[in-house]
C-alpha cells in the first residue's frame, strides 16, 4: 500500500478533500469551514469509473459515412466509430467553417446550458462561446432553466434582478429583525446543498436555527410539508400548486379592503399602483380580490388568509418566494404579485421586511454575499446578436424563421444547422422530451462534448470526451460564495478524455484562432491569472487582503470580502429620487405602461391571477394529479445518478413518486408498488412512496433520472418526469420554462418492470460496439 495524498477540490455541492492512494480515490473529507457539508461529496469517486464515461472521440457511423445525407433519425440507435483526437477536432472545425460559410454564424447554436463543473476556468459553455466568438459568433441563450420568468419581470419592475440573485435581505438580517416570515415555496437544505460555481460554507441551517430561537412566526405555503425542516414547527398551508399568485393578491386585497395599505409608501416609492388597486378592489373587473376570493382558488381557509393579512401589517414581515414558483405557466405573476403585496404592506427597505426571491434555491442565496470580483473565464466580445430564450430549444429547431417575443421585442428563430453542446444534458432539463426528440432530428450536425455518455451524447453525431473536474486543475468561486476554492487534479484522465480547455484550444488552432484563444497561457498560467484578477480587485477597491496564489493553492482556499446584514432597497426607501431604480418610472413598477402598450393576455399591465394551462381547478382537466418535479436530495440534476446517495433515493432501479395516502388508497396503490404516470405528452414508470408530507391531488417525482425509453411504446422506465412536463413559454414577455405546470394520471403498473440501470447499460454497450 502506498501513501495517501490529499487533494483539495470543490463541486457544485461543496468543497472537500480527495484522498488518493496508488491512483485510486479511497476517501473524501468535507471542507473544514463548512458547518453542514452535503453528503453528495462522497459520490465523486463515481466519476473515476469507466462505466458511463465517454472514453474516446467517436462519430456516429451513418454521419461519418454519409455526412448530411445520413438518416438523422438514426441518432441514438446507430453505433459509433472511434476516431483519433486529430480527426475529431478537424471534423468539428470543418463543420463550424462549413455552416458559418454557407449559412452564417447564427446557424450555429451554442446555447450549451449545463452544470458539468463548478470550475471557472474549465467552464465548458464559456470556453465554447469564447472559441466561437473568435470564429464569427453563434446563437446563444438568455436566462436559465432554473430562473427566467422571474428575473425578466423583476428587471422590468425593480430595474435589475439582484433580488432573486442573492442580494435581497440577507438571512442574517431576517433572523435578527423579522417577526412574521411567509415562505412561498421552500427554504430547504435539499436545494441549498447546491451552488453554481461551488460553495464553501452551507449556512442555511444556521440561520433557520436562529429563526427558531427568536420565535419567528413562520407560515409555509407549499403543497409539500417538508419544504421546511420539521423542527421549525412552521404552520403548513398546503396550497394548490400554481395558485400562489391568487393567495398573494388575496392577501393584498384583504389589506386594501380594510384600509390598512401603506398609501404613503405606494405614492412615494411605486408607480402604477392605481392599476393594481383597481384590480384588487374590483373596480377594474367587478371582482374583489380578498381572502374569500383567494380561498376558492387556493384551497385554503378564508379566515386564515384574513388573519395573516392583518399580521403582515401588524408585525415586521418578510416574504420569501422560491425560484420554483416562476417555473410555471404565467411564472412572472407570483414574483410580481409578491412585490405588489410587499409594497402594499409597505415594509420594503426596512431591516427584516419586504420581499426576496430564491432563498435556498441555491446554497448562497440569502447568505452574506461576495462583494469582490469572482473568477471567470472571458467569453470575449459577442460577434453577432443572436439568441433564444433558454427553454425554447424545441421551438427553434422545429420552427426556423418563426417569430418569438421576449421582453417586449419580436425576433425570429434562426435556422440552427449545427448544434454544439458542451457540458450539459438537455435530455435531463428540457420539457416534453418526446417533442425534443422530434426536434433533435432537424439539425444537420450535432456535436456533444461531455465526460458522460448521457442521453444527449447518445444522440450526437460527434462525441468528444471531456474529463471531469477531478482529472484537471481548476478554481471555484462565485458572487454568492465567501470563498475562492482550489480544485486540484486528483487522478489521471479516464480513457482518452481531455480537459475542456485543451479540446477547445485544439479546435481553435484548426480555425486559425489558437493564440487568441489561449493567449499563450497554459492551465496553471490561466489559474494564476484569474485568481490574480480577483485578488487585485479586492485589494485595490475594497482594501481586503487575499493570500498570494501559491499560498492559496497550497491551503486550498481564500476568503472573500462579503456584505452581511444587508437590507434590500434601504437607500431607495429613504431617498427614492437620489437612488432611483432603472425602471420606466425610476420607482417600483406595480402598473406598467410598457406592458399596457404590449397588451399581452398572458402578462398584463399589473400583477394578476391568470389561470395556467393545467391546474387542479381546470375545467375538463386532462389529469387527476398535479405533478411537481423538483431537485432530488441525493444528486445535482442528472449528475452522479448511479452513485450511492442517488441510488439510496430510488427503489427497483427507478425514481420514487410521493403520493398522499388517501390518493394511494383510492387507486389501490401500496408503498413500493411500480406505478405508471402518463398524459398526452408521454408516460414513465416510478416506484410509489406513500407519504402524508404531500397534499392530496399532488404527486412528486424528482428530476434527474437518465432518460431511458423502452421498446416501441416509448415508455420511459427510469422515472424521468420531463417526458410528462409542458413545453410552453411562461408568457410572451418572459418565455421561461413552465415545467411545474403539469397534470398527470397515475395507476398501478402490472407490466414488465425491467431495471432501468440494466437497460441503460445495455444501450451503452450496443452503441459503443466498435
Amino acid at each position: 500500500m502506498g501513501a495517501i495524498t490529499r487533494y483539495p477540490h470543490c463541486s457544485h455541492w461543496g468543497a472537500y478533500t480527495i484522498l488518493v492512494e496508488d491512483g485510486r480515490i479511497v476517501g473524501v473529507e468535507p471542507f473544514e469551514h463548512d458547518p453542514a457539508p452535503s453528503p453528495i461529496i462522497d459520490s465523486i469517486r463515481e466519476w473515476a469509473k469507466p462505466d458511463r464515461r465517454v472514453l474516446r472521440p467517436m462519430v456516429r457511423s451513418g454521419w461519418l459515412e454519409k455526412r448530411l445525407a445520413s438518416d438523422r433519425g438514426g441518432r441514438g440507435s446507430e453505433t459509433f466509430v472511434p476516431v483519433s483526437w486529430d480527426e475529431a477536432t478537424k471534423l468539428v472545425a470543418d463543420e463550424i467553417q462549413r455552416v458559418s460559410g454557407e449559412y452564417g454564424n447564427a446557424s450555429i447554436f451554442a446555447g450549451s446550458y449545463g452544470w458539468t463543473s463548478c470550475g471557472r476556468f474549465h467552464h465548458a459553455s464559456s470556453l465554447l462561446k469564447r472559441m466561437l466568438n473568435l470564429a464569427g459568433g453563434y446563437t446563444g441563450h438568455v436566462d436559465t432553466y432554473s430562473i427566467a420568468a422571474g428575473p425578466v419581470i423583476l428587471r422590468h419592475t425593480l430595474g435589475d434582478d439582484t433580488a432573486c440573485g442573492g442580494q435581497a435581505n440577507t438571512l442574517d438580517a431576517i433572523a435578527k429583525n423579522t417577526e412574521t416570515l411567509v415562505v412561498f415555496g421552500a427554504l430547504s437544505p435539499r436545494t441549498a446543498q447546491i451552488e453554481a460555481g461551488g460553495i464553501g460554507s452551507h449556512a442555511l441551517e444556521t440561520y433557520l436555527r436562529l429563526f427558531s430561537e427568536r420565535g419567528v412566526k413562520i407560515v409555509l405555503v407549499s403543497p409539500l410539508r417538508d419544504d421546511l425542516p420539521d423542527w421549525l414547527a412552521a404552520e403548513w398551508w398546503p396550497i394548490r400548486p400554481n395558485t400562489d399568485t391568487a393567495l398573494m393578491l388575496g392577501l393584498a386585497g384583504e389589506i386594501v379592503k380594510t384600509g390598512r395599505h401603506d398609501r404613503e409608501f405606494l405614492a412615494r416609492c411605486t408607480s402604477g399602483s392605481d392599476r393594481l388597486l383597481a384590480y384588487l378592489d374590483g373596480s377594474e373587473d367587478g371582482v374583489r380580490k380578498d381572502a374569500a376570493w383567494a380561498a376558492g382558488i387556493c384551497g385554503l381557509p378564508a379566515d386564515s388568509i384574513a388573519q395573516l393579512a392583518r399580521r403582515l401589517v401588524d408585525t415586521r414581515s418578510m416574504l420569501t418566494v422560491s425560484w420554483s414558483l416562476q417555473r410555471a405557466h404565467h411564472g412572472e405573476q407570483p414574483f410580481w404579485a409578491a412585490l405588489g403585496l410587499a409594497s402594499i404592506v409597505g415594509q420594503i427597505g426596512l431591516p427584516g421586511g419586504g420581499v426576496g426571491y430564491g432563498y435556498a434555491s441555491l446554497g448562497g442565496v440569502g447568505a452574506p454575499y461576495n462583494i469582490g470580483k469572482s473568477p471567470a473565464m472571458s467569453q470575449l466580445a459577442k460577434s453577432i446578436d443572436s439568441f433564444i430564450p433558454v427553454a425554447r430549444i424545441s421551438d427553434m429547431l422545429l420552427n426556423p424563421g418563426a417569430p418569438f417575443t421576449y421582453q417586449g421585442q419580436t425576433r425570429n428563430y434562426p435556422h440552427a444547422r449545427l448544434v454544439y453542446w458542451a457540458g450539459g444534458n438537455p435530455y435531463h432539463h428540457h420539457q416534453d422530451l418526446n417533442r425534443l426528440s422530434e426536434a433533435w432530428t432537424r439539425p444537420e450536425t450535432i456535436i456533444v462534448q461531455d465526460p458522460m455518455f448521457t442521453a444527449t451524447a447518445q444522440r450526437a453525431d460527434i462525441v468528444l470526451p471531456a474529463n471531469t473536474s477531478i482529472e484537471r486543475n481548476d478554481i471555484a468561486g462565485n458572487k454568492r460564495s465567501d470563498f475562492i476554492l482550489a480544485m486540484h487534479r486528483a487522478i489521471d484522465p479516464v480513457g482518452e478524455s481531455k480537459s475542456d480547455f485543451d479540446i477547445f484550444d485544439a479546435i481553435a488552432g484548426k480555425l486559425g484562432a489558437g493564440e487568441r484563444f489561449n493567449e499563450e497561457r497554459d492551465e496553471m498560467g490561466w489559474l494564476r491569472h484569474l485568481y490574480g484578477i480577483s485578488r487585485d480587485d479586492a485589494a485595490r477597491r475594497l482594501g481586503f487582503d487575499m493570500p498570494d496564489f501559491d499560498t492559496f493553492w497550497e491551503q486550498g482556499y481564500a476568503r472573500c470580502p462579503v456584505k452581511a446584514e444587508h437590507t434590500y432597497l434601504a437607500e431607495f426607501r429613504d431617498y427614492p429620487e437620489e437612488y432611483a431604480l432603472d425602471t420606466e418610472s425610476g420607482r417600483i413598477v406595480l402598473g406598467s405602461e410598457t406592458l399596457a402598450k404590449l397588451d399581452y393576455a398572458d402578462c398584463r399591465a399589473h400583477p394578476a391571477w391568470i389561470e395556467p394551462a393545467e391546474w387542479l381547478g381546470s375545467a375538463g382537466k386532462t389529469g387527476r394529479f398535479h405533478l411537481i418535479s423538483h431537485q432530488p436530495v441525493g444528486r445535482l440534476h442528472s449528475q452522479l445518478e448511479t452513485a450511492a446517495t442517488s441510488r439510496a433515493m430510488k427503489r427497483g432501479g427507478r425514481e420514487q413518486t410521493r403520493i398522499n395516502p388517501a390518493d394511494a388508497e383510492a387507486l389501490g396503490i401500496a408503498d413500493g408498488d411500480c406505478i405508471r404516470l402518463w398524459n398526452d405528452r408521454g408516460a414513465c414508470l416510478a416506484t410509489a412512496q406513500v407519504s402524508d408530507s404531500v397534499r392530496q391531488g399532488v404527486v412528486v417525482l424528482p428530476t434527474g433520472a437518465w432518460f431511458t425509453p423502452s421498446g416501441n411504446s416509448g415508455l420511459e422506465i427510469a422515472g424521468n418526469p420531463n417526458v410528462l412536463t409542458l413545453d410552453v413559454g411562461t408568457s410572451h414577455f418572459g418565455q421561461g420554462c413552465s415545467a411545474q405546470t403539469c397534470l398527470v394520471n397515475v395507476e398501478r403498473y402490472v407490466g414488465e418492470t425491467a431495471d432501468a440501470f440494466d437497460k441503460y447499460h445495455e444501450k451503452l454497450v450496443a452503441l459503443a460496439a466498435v
